[in-house]
């Protein structure tokens, strides 16, 4: 039921086991809220080494669950085990690729029923050391997770304007920004509970987009393959009321991006202020899933249109096709002149 690339990458190693047993039960029990009592289906394909040592870890965590092999099953028999789970049932999807089973939205479709969803997609993507990372990422310190995000939440929301230093670049926002919105692993209040991990992120954009202008340096972007994109030397986008005017020391891989974007959508627009948390990821220590890295301890942005949470009155959902994240060099961060972030770290 699904392609993946052979997986050819290092076995990992044994004594990791136990590390991971540990992050997987804090996200079932600390974050997610899942016990003995309610009932755990786990979906997982067998298609790389990452995909297999996170089946072994939940096998350790999750006993009673029932265990379904995607590449082993009709898409209606992955439906059907499904149909028993009650409001408050957890589904696990592990992904060496992302499941696809025809219309059904998989993770929107189960959170509409009610069900709890911990997710973990693009998994070939990341072999040898990146798997080892990944694992890493995945503990949960709700300590640090929820006590700096709610700070940097409470900070974001009564700011008036921020700037972005990126070495030598300046980034000014000189607009109040949207309620932000957390990625921490904390679900009191919300409606969905789970989504994709590893987690660690708090974001925004500017309430008024054009307000956004100077320039910033990024060091990593998302290409057309959705895979990190690392250039020799970083490239400075120059920004004019919220949108990308020029690039300096770019790289063709980065040009296709631009070139993507403003064919269908006319302009590149500069929406998302991403706030990462994940210590586990950093300007040094890379994996190639853009969506993974996303969670990076530092900076992104996003460019493009599409930002499905904000809605703004010059964008039409039907119209805004792009979201790319960028990554930036990160020196420090200001919100309203005092600093939040400086030294590699959240400072709130």
């Amino acid at each position: 039921m699904s392609c993946i690339e052979p997986d050819t990458s290092a076995a990992i190693p044994s004594t990791v086991h136990s590390t991971l047993t540990d992050s997987l039960r804090d996200i079932l029990t600390l974050a997610i809220g899942h016990d003995a009592e309610q009932a755990a289906v786990v979906v997982w394909d067998g298609g790389c080494e990452l995909s297999r040592a996170l089946t072994n870890g939940y096998r350790d965590c999750l006993p009673q669950a029932r265990f379904i092999d995607f590449d082993g099953s009709t898409p209606e028999a992955v439906l059907e085990a499904f149909l028993p789970l009650v409001r408050g049932d957890l589904v696990v999807l592990i992904q060496s690729t992302s499941f696809r089973l025809e219309a059904f939205r998989i993770r929107i479709e189960l959170f509409k029923r009610g069900l709890k969803v911990i997710e973990h997609v693009h998994l070939s993507r990341m072999v040898g050391e990146q798997a080892l990372i990944y694992l890493e990422s995945l503990a949960y310190d709700p300590a640090y997770f929820r006590g700096v995000g709610h700070a940097l939440k409470a900070r974001i929301d009564d700011a008036r304007h921020g700037r972005l230093d990126s070495g030598g670049a300046q980034l000014i926002f000189a607009s109040p920004f949207e309620s932000a919105k957390l990625n921490i692993g904390d679900y009191r209040g919300m409606t969905n509970i789970g989504g994709q991990f590893p987690i660690g992120e708090v974001f925004t954009e500017a309430q008024d987009l054009e307000a956004v202008n100077g320039s910033v340096r990024i060091f990593v972007f998302g290409d057309t393959a959705f895979r990190v994109n690392r250039p020799a030397q970083p490239i400075t986008l120059i920004v004019e009321r919220g949108r990308v005017a020029n690039a300096l020391d770019s790289t063709p891989e980065f040009d296709l991006v631009l070139e993507k974007i403003r064919a269908d959508e006319g302009e590149v627009w500069l929406r998302e202020f991403g706030f990462g948390m994940n210590r586990a990821f950093s300007r040094e220590r890379l994996v190639d899933d853009i969506g993974t890295y996303e969670r990076m301890c530092g900076i992104h942005l996003s460019l493009g249109a599409k930002h499905g949470v904000y809605g703004k009155p010059q964008f039409r959902r039907k119209d805004a096709r792009y979201h790319v994240d960028v990554f930036a060099v990160t020196e420090a961060v200001y919100l309203d002149d005092v600093v939040v972030y400086r030294d590699g770290a959240w400072c709130v």
